[in-house]
């Protein structure tokens, strides 16, 4: 099995509505994100890739124009409206929704990683193969 993984930053800020009044995580703060995406395939292309690295700029694009610099609480109420369930900005749910915004896009997507601080990672993982 052949795996490849991309990394991307963006700096956004969020606050956690289901938490203690007491718990830091519910007052507005910021994290500079990592992402990583995970794509896996049993074969190779013509160019011996999983695939083109360029290709997942689509990713970035994203998290350029909708979540960098921005207050994810925002984005995720629009969001969650869409779906009629509200929706906690956390890491975990972040690497849901990047998983499930991709994987159309991305037949090979694996998994998709977030990090709010650098000792601390939430993940998204495909578990049908």
């Amino acid at each position: 099995m052949y795996t490849i993984t991309k990394q991307f930053h963006f700096s956004a800020a969020h606050k956690l509505n289901r938490v203690p009044p007491s718990h830091p995580c519910g007052r507005l703060h910021g994290h500079n994100y990592i992402v990583e995406i995970v794509l896996q395939s049993r074969t190779l292309t013509d160019q011996q890739w999983v695939r083109d690295y360029g290709d997942l700029d689509i990713v970035k694009a994203f998290l350029d124009e909708e979540w960098d610099h921005r207050n994810l609480n925002d984005w995720f109420d629009q969001y969650s409206q869409d779906d009629h369930v509200k929706t906690e900005t956390t890491a975990e749910m972040l690497a849901f929704i990047l998983f499930i915004t991709f994987s159309s896009n991305y037949p090979e997507l694996l998994a998709v990683r977030v990090s709010e601080t650098p000792k601390t990672w939430a993940e998204y993982r495909r578990n049908d193969r």
